[in-house]
């Protein structure tokens, strides 16, 4: 069984550290701008989902009402020309509630659609972890134990004690819950012949980040080592890697879950 790990970060952090990586990489100043912006009006979903407590029959409705709007505000804000223009045209074209409830079905879904859903419900559920236990739960230990949804990146952390090794926890991409997960084993398949594991790397550019990858199913997670970066915001981080992203696709690896930025 999965073991549930206290969640370590909020969205006031999110968007801290968003703003330190974008100083610190060039690369990636643009969809870490969208990111800060979008945490700010996720902060401020999950803050009134607390006071409001909707029910999970109503999540789709709540959501559409109560946090989508303040989404589409920050891609005006802060997206690129192309993401302003396909937001906008997917808000008014109607039928968001079927939109969201696609989206925890975990159905396929345009490139659109995904990033609405999951920047408006994520907050939602993030807040309030009794309608996240009420979606259905995959009873694997590599999806989340609280909401059943895949994970987004895998972290490394210090046990704290010389002798013991520290944990490998894993981020939901749905609700940003944590689980501890075994260290070689594939985060899709559940692959741990090490002769099939790939670590793939950048040592100078991106010390604290890796691609986990498996020749067996050909998918990957990024891991974050906390222990090398001690203010590392895993979820952040995460969207850092695209040069090690970039080269993992070269691999013919698949991203288990692409991050909020698409990639």
């Amino acid at each position: 069984m999965s073991a549930v790990a206290e969640r370590t970060t909020t969205y006031a952090d999110r968007r801290k550290r968003a703003a330190e990586l974008a100083e610190r990489y060039d690369f990636a100043r643009e969809p870490l701008a969208l990111y800060g912006a979008l945490a700010g009006s996720q902060e401020r979903a999950l803050e009134r989902a607390r006071a409001d407590r909707p029910s999970v029959d109503e999540l789709a409705a709540y959501v559409v009402r109560a946090a989508l709007p303040e989404v589409v505000g920050a891609v005006m804000n802060a997206g690129t020309e192309t993401l302003r223009e396909a937001v906008l045209l997917r808000f008014h074209e109607g039928d968001l509630e079927r939109m969201v409830t696609s989206w925890l079905r975990g159905e396929t879904q345009k490139g659109t659609d995904v990033f609405l859903a999951r920047a408006a419900t994520s907050p939602v559920l993030e807040a309030l972890p009794e309608i996240a236990r009420a979606l259905p739960i995959a009873g694997e230990e590599r999806f989340c134990p609280q909401c059943g949804g895949s994970p987004q990146v895998s972290v490394f952390v210090d046990s704290g004690e010389a002798l013991v090794t520290g944990q490998r926890r894993l981020v939901c991409a749905r609700c940003a819950n944590e689980w501890v997960y075994p260290r070689m084993t594939c985060v899709a398949c559940g692959e741990t012949d090490s002769g099939k594991l790939v670590v793939l790397a950048d040592p100078d550019q991106l010390p604290h980040l890796r691609i986990d990858a498996c020749e067996r199913c050909k998918r990957y997670i990024v891991s974050v080592d906390a222990r090398l970066e001690s203010h590392a915001v895993p979820i952040v981080d995460e969207i850092v890697a695209i040069p090690l992203d970039i080269v993992a696709a070269e691999r013919g690896f698949t991203k288990v879950t692409p991050n909020l930025m698409g990639f």
